[in-house]
């Protein structure tokens, strides 16, 4: 039975709506065929362009050619079935289909002027603005090299904006790139901040162009406001939709300002960005911001190994030639294709960029504490307490995470009277997160010399989690250590210590301290007193039943995330089986407790385990699972992501309709 429109329309938008992957794809290419087959008609055009649109993010970026045309061809025979949104839909993919061509060398020169010519005809007969013909001009003789690219440059800025112009933060990224590449850094630099100033954003900004500026304020020789930059664009950094460039610029910026453990941790926490990729000229960008990187850290590690999955390389050296090697050929196929030397240009120009270094202070506690120091109404260090076995000084930085961990609300802020709430409370409302970090340690020294550890620990913690959020693991690891080792000297609840050693756990992980991290889990789990289940909670003198009865709640919690954290750090480790098994079994305990969101993370897991492990058939189940628990609970974003790894896992266990009907059941 054919569906009404706005059913159709309605399956398309869920399309729409979903993250960029596999399973997004696998669904628009089912609805399209639908729709083309059965109708309706007037459907045709949307569910064209959310096929389009599927393929553009995605390493199947070069398939959104053909849909593209069927829908080109669908205007010239049927306009009159396309609405207003449909009709801007189309003109706007021409943008990307001129762009996504320009970045594969193998189409011809012929073909692209071609392309660009049909889009110029069919604005001007559509009585479209002219400004986004103009940018792609701009953008392909950019490519090339050719002669008149500044003239196109001035013509696409000066052009009138309209619908079809590059959105606000995309704009200002693109001018930045070719004024850095053209030598105007410090015009590049102003653009680019106007532009997050102004709070831009759109899929991938602010995170691309600050991943940017990082790198041109680091050229104009301004370290602290290259700090600055660093930090917000790894703030915005898991938003972005696509990471690949300016997770490579991370990893050159890291590199050039002396943080080389930092550099190889980023790179060991996305090794997929090294060998996967939407289009030549995107892995041509990536691979050239990592060789930069490599070329400058081989100097001091070029035996410091490295084991990244897909790259046959076991050291910095090798990993330094394998991306040369790789980037090279690419390089020259544009230049062949262009008939100029644009390419070979850049590449020497990244190769100079290596000798370009400035010392940038990177940890967000380090400048907390000199910012606390001249402000602390304690002066003086805060006596020694116990740490944990951890360090207790404070400095450093870099991101990732098994397990994420939020510890707002253990705090405790008091009125304005009482110092240790009032720093609190200030660091509760400071947007700047070196501010922050200040204020919780100022916080935290007062409470200590008051003689309120438990205060003085979950303060520290909190300082912690900041600058673990910006990627400072270096000082984030002992903070979080001399923070454990408050509350246990001030005799809190284990229950109560969990959630800072789970927090603890991720960045000692990061860091690449996994042995320390489970130890440290399993000494506070041996503490946490879990009751019989069913069983009701023993009041005690200092506390009411209800007081008792949910403590011991809270304690059978946090006992389960501390199992969770577990599985995820044994994962982490390599213990692959292991980790599986333990997730399952907390998986069981999530439901029993009825949380369905937690028992399908942990689902997750084990079934991304026993893919690690090899047992992909093993897998299928628990990721069945997890997907059953997140569309349950509607939980969209980690329903597709779990959805790609399902359908991954089916294809390539050669089980296609089972992949195609996973994919369908996303879509009502």
């Amino acid at each position: 039975m054919t569906r009404t429109l706005d059913e159709a329309n309605r399956a398309v938008s869920t399309i729409m709506s979903m993250p960029y992957g596999v399973a997004r794809s696998a669904a628009a290419e089912q609805e399209a065929a639908r729709i083309t087959a059965e109708g309706p008609d007037e459907a045709r055009a949307y569910a064209l362009f959310a096929l389009v649109d599927s393929y553009t993010s995605t390493p199947e970026a070069e398939k959104a050619f053909l849909p593209f045309t069927q829908l080109l061809r669908w205007w010239d025979a049927h306009p009159e079935l396309f609405d207003g949104s449909d009709t801007h839909s189309l003109f706007w993919s021409f943008k990307w289909m001129v762009g996504l061509l320009a970045r594969f060398p193998s189409v011809p020169t012929a073909q692209l002027d071609a392309t660009l010519d049909d889009m110029e005809r069919r604005y001007a007969l559509a009585g479209n603005g002219t400004s986004a013909v103009a940018g792609e001009r701009f953008a392909w003789l950019r490519a090339q090299g050719a002669p008149g690219t500044e003239e196109a440059y001035r013509t696409w800025i000066t052009t009138p904006r309209d619908s079809f112009s590059d959105c606000a933060a995309c704009l200002p990224a693109g001018q930045a790139e070719y004024l850095a590449e053209t030598g105007r850094v410090r015009e590049a630099a102003d653009v680019v901040s106007a532009a997050v100033a102004s709070g831009a954003t759109c899929g991938d900004e602010p995170a691309g162009m600050e991943s940017l500026l990082q790198l041109l304020l680091l050229d104009l020789g301004d370290a602290a406001g290259a700090a600055a930059a660093h930090r917000s664009a790894m703030s915005h950094l898991d938003a972005a939709v696509s990471k690949e460039i300016a997770t490579s610029r991370h990893v050159e910026f890291l590199a050039r300002t002396e943080h080389p453990e930092r550099a190889l941790r980023l790179l060991h926490a996305s090794p997929e960005h090294l060998t996967v990729s939407d289009s030549p000229g995107e892995r041509l960008a990536v691979l050239t911001h990592v060789a930069v990187a490599t070329g400058v850290l081989r100097e001091t590690h070029a035996e410091t190994p490295v084991e990244l999955a897909g790259v046959p390389a076991r050291t910095v050296a090798e990993l330094d030639a394998w991306a040369r090697g790789e980037l090279t050929p690419v390089a020259r196929a544009f230049d062949a294709r262009h008939g100029t030397d644009r390419h070979a240009r850049l590449l020497d120009a990244a190769w100079e960029r290596q000798s370009r270094r400035l010392p940038v202070e990177l940890g967000v506690l380090a400048a907390a504490e000199r910012t606390a120091a001249a402000t602390d109404p304690v002066p003086g260090p805060a006596p020694d307490v116990l740490t944990d076995g951890l360090p207790v000084s404070l400095a450093g930085a870099d991101a990732g995470s098994p397990a994420g961990v939020d510890l707002a609300g253990l705090t405790d802020p008091r009125d304005d009277a009482d110092p240790v709430g009032a720093a609190l409370a200030r660091a509760e409302l400071e947007p700047d997160p070196v501010e922050a970090s200040a204020a919780y340690l100022t916080a935290a020294r007062v409470a200590e010399e008051a003689g309120r550890l438990e205060d003085a620990g979950f303060a520290l913690a909190e300082a912690a989690q900041v600058a673990a959020a910006l990627g400072d693991d270096e000082g984030a690891v002992p903070a979080f250590g001399r923070a454990v080792g408050l509350l246990r000297a001030a005799g809190t609840d284990p229950a109560y210590v969990g959630p800072v050693v789970r927090a603890a756990a991720a960045a000692q992980a990061r860091a690449g301290d996994v042995d320390a991290a489970l130890a440290a889990v399993e000494r506070v789990l041996g503490g946490v007193v879990r009751p019989t289940v069913g069983a009701p909670a023993a009041p005690t003198p200092a506390l009411s039943e209800d007081l008792a009865t949910r403590r011991a709640a809270f304690a059978a919690a946090e006992e389960r995330q501390l199992r969770d954290v577990r599985a995820r750090l044994l994962a982490t480790a390599g213990q692959h089986a292991e980790a599986a098994r333990q997730a399952e079994t907390v998986a069981e305990e999530f439901g029993r407790a009825g949380l369905p969101f937690d028992a399908a993370h942990a689902f997750w897991l084990a079934g991304s385990a026993l893919r690690a492990a090899g047992d992909a058939t093993a897998a299928v189940d628990p990721l069945r699972a997890a997907l059953e628990g997140l569309a349950a609970v509607g939980a969209r974003a980690d329903l597709a992501a779990v959805a790609d790894e399902l359908v991954g896992t089916l294809r390539g266990l050669g089980r296609a309709e089972e992949a195609d009907a996973v994919a369908s059941s996303l879509v009502p």
